[in-house]
């Protein structure tokens, strides 16, 4: 394999060392020219990444339909098969972020509906224009039976109508936060802080940093569209620093639930980068197959959520056969034990997902 041009001369520019072929028998450096084209930048990174001889091509095959094998080949000793765990996860999760951020796989109308209130209001004078038919015929002195029922299934209609219309006004991102908008029943900083001073609570230490920066943001003014902007905006540039947190905590996990003497800490770090490389390229995936939904027919749609809805499956699937063949355990208690861990991690994803709201509306300015 070679990642340039190879030098005619023989000695190396790192160490002086007479270099027989392609590398420096005393410091392994590749005895190549030290210019070259501008895309050998990047089929050099390409090339050291994957190869070429098949060692990411058999690691991606394996992460994807073999559960547990990286783990037990890395755990067993033979680490020059496979790209190492670490550095399989870093690749992975640049390449899943960096394509989310160049292709957003969700699109959302931040701007909300600023182009419709002409159909609002156009909706809400035939709405004022009904209520007052009916109200002249309830003046009437003579009325059938029938028309007293006909007039109570419109005045549900009417009342179903002006709820669906304040939903839709709760769904309006242009919306800016006005007097409207209250934080724990407080319009403005003073007087939540002045409560707050005479009833502190356990949990200030969140409440009061959000609800200032909700007052803050209130007065300068910010819809709701540009709140939930900013707030995915920062929440997404956060997530990857959230993973590798939880990193450590997903395999603290492990090592409760394992013998301690049979399995170290590392082992289970091991376990952990591997599954999380899994459920990132699992996800990429997914968005993939999401997006082509948008562009592809409906009956080809169909076969894309069928397959999109086989791959959700099998990333839960797929932590139950790993765990099984990584740790020898017996079928029944492998599944407890995956039970728990599934259990205990999936509360504490969603408590890692609502910290990471918390702290990233915070950093909104």
């Amino acid at each position: 394999m070679s990642h340039g041009k190879l030098r005619e001369e023989k000695d190396c520019l790192n160490c002086g060392h007479i270099v027989e072929e392609h590398y420096c028998p005393h410091c392994g450096q590749q005895n190549i020219e030290t210019r070259q084209p501008f895309h050998y930048l990047f089929t050099h990174f390409i090339e050291d990444f994957t190869h070429y001889d098949g060692q990411f091509w058999g690691t991606l095959k394996n992460l994807l339909f073999k559960p547990g094998k990286l783990t037990t080949t890395y755990l067993e000793g033979k680490r020059q098969k496979f790209v190492p765990p670490v550095k399989l996860y870093i690749f992975i999760s640049f390449i899943t972020f960096f394509l989310f951020a160049v292709f957003p796989p969700f699109s959302i109308d931040f701007e909300g509906k600023k182009n419709a209130e002409k159909e609002k209001t156009i909706s809400l004078n035939r709405l004022a224009e009904t209520s007052e038919k009916l109200d002249s015929i309830r003046t009437e002195e003579k009325m059938k039976g029938t028309d007293s029922v006909t007039i109570s299934k419109v005045n549900a209609l009417l009342k179903d109508s002006a709820r669906l219309s304040d939903i839709e006004d709760s769904f309006d991102m242009s919306k800016k936060l006005d007097d409207d908008f209250k934080f724990n029943g407080y319009t403005n900083q003073k007087s939540f802080d002045s409560a707050k001073a005479k009833n502190p609570a356990f949990y200030d230490f969140i409440n009061v940093p959000v609800a200032h920066k909700f007052f803050e943001l209130k007065e300068k003014g910010v819809s709701k569209g540009e709140i939930l902007k900013n707030l995915i905006e920062i929440s997404f540039h956060n997530l990857p620093k959230a993973l590798f947190i939880y990193l450590p905590m997903f395999a603290f996990f492990l090592w409760i639930f394992h013998n301690k003497k049979k399995w170290w800490y590392f082992d289970h770090g091991i376990f952990t980068l591997h599954y999380f490389s899994f459920l990132l390229l699992t996800f990429l995936l997914f968005s993939f197959l999401y997006k082509l939904t948008t562009v592809t027919h409906t009956s080809i749609s169909i076969i894309i959520y069928l397959l999109m809805n086989v791959l959700f499956f099998y990333s839960i699937i797929y932590f139950f056969i790993a765990h099984y063949k990584v740790y020898h355990t017996h079928g029944v208690i492998s599944f407890i034990i995956g039970s728990i861990l599934f259990m205990f991690n999936f509360f504490a994803f969603i408590f890692l997902v609502i910290g990471l709201g918390v702290v990233s509306f915070l950093m909104i300015h």
